[in-house]
C-alpha cells in the first residue's frame, strides 16, 4: 500500500487548511489573523482549482471550522449473517452500496455511534463487539478525495433485533456473500477493504487493523 492514494496537491491543500485552522484558533493580533486567513484562502483556491469546485463553496466550509484542527470520524458496522455482510443502498450515490456507517456525533461514544447508524440506515438493532480496522482515508483507493483528513473506524457488531428497513438515506438493506458484493459505493467503501473484513470473519482472532 502506497503512503497515500490522494494526489500531492490535496495534501498540501489540506495541509494549508489546518495551519490556518489552528494559526486562526491561537492568533492574538489582528495582523497574524490576516494572514492565516489569507493561507486559508489559498487552500480553498488550490482545492477548488484542483476539482473544479466552487471556490466560494469551498471556503465557506473552510470557515465553518474552528478550533485545533484534527481528523474528522467515519463509523462503519460490520455486520455478518450465514456468511453474508450487510450492506445498505447509498441513495446519494446513484444507488450503489456501502457498509452502514457516517460519522460520529458529538456527545456519541465510537460503539454509541455506530450502532445508531446501523439502526437508522438498515433498520437492525446490534451491539458493537470488537474494533476490526482504523483506516487513514487517503491511504485507500477511495473516490473522490476528500477535503477533509478522515479516520474510519470499523466496527465488528452483532444482530440484537429489528428487520431490514429503508431510511431516507438509504433504499434498502441487504445480507451479500463474498462472492456476490454488489456495485459498491467507492467514497465509502472499497473491494480491498470489503475483502479484509471478510478476513476478518473468517479468522476472529485477527487483531485490529491499523494505518
Amino acid at each position: 500500500m502506497s503512503p497515500t492514494d490522494d494526489p500531492q496537491w490535496l495534501r498540501w491543500a489540506r495541509q494549508l487548511q489546518a495551519i490556518a485552522q489552528i494559526g486562526l484558533a491561537f492568533a492574538e493580533n489582528h495582523y497574524d489573523r490576516e494572514r492565516y486567513e489569507d493561507i486559508r484562502r489559498i487552500a480553498a483556491e488550490m482545492l477548488a482549482a484542483g476539482s473544479d469546485a466552487d471556490v466560494q463553496h469551498i471556503a465557506g466550509l473552510f470557515a465553518g471550522e474552528e478550533g485545533y484542527a484534527t481528523p474528522k470520524v467515519d463509523v462503519r458496522g460490520v455486520v455478518f449473517r450465514d456468511d453474508g455482510l450487510l450492506f445498505v443502498k447509498e441513495l446519494s450515490d446513484g444507488g450503489r452500496w456501502t457498509l452502514p456507517g457516517g460519522w460520529a456525533d458529538v456527545n456519541d461514544s465510537p460503539a454509541e455511534a455506530v450502532v445508531r447508524e446501523i439502526r437508522e440506515e438498515s433498520g437492525f438493532e446490534t451491539r458493537a463487539v470488537k474494533l476490526l480496522a482504523v483506516y487513514d482515508r487517503s491511504r485507500h483507493p477511495h473516490v473522490p478525495p476528500h477535503p477533509y483528513s478522515v479516520y474510519k473506524l470499523f466496527f465488528r457488531c452483532e444482530i440484537t433485533g429489528g428487520a431490514a428497513s429503508v431510511s431516507p438515506e438509504t433504499g434498502g438493506a441487504a445480507f451479500f456473500r463474498e462472492n456476490d458484493i454488489p456495485e459498491l459505493s467507492i467514497a465509502r467503501i472499497t473491494p480491498d477493504e470489503i475483502a479484509r473484513l471478510f478476513e476478518h470473519y473468517r479468522h476472529p482472532d485477527l487483531p485490529t487493523d491499523f494505518d
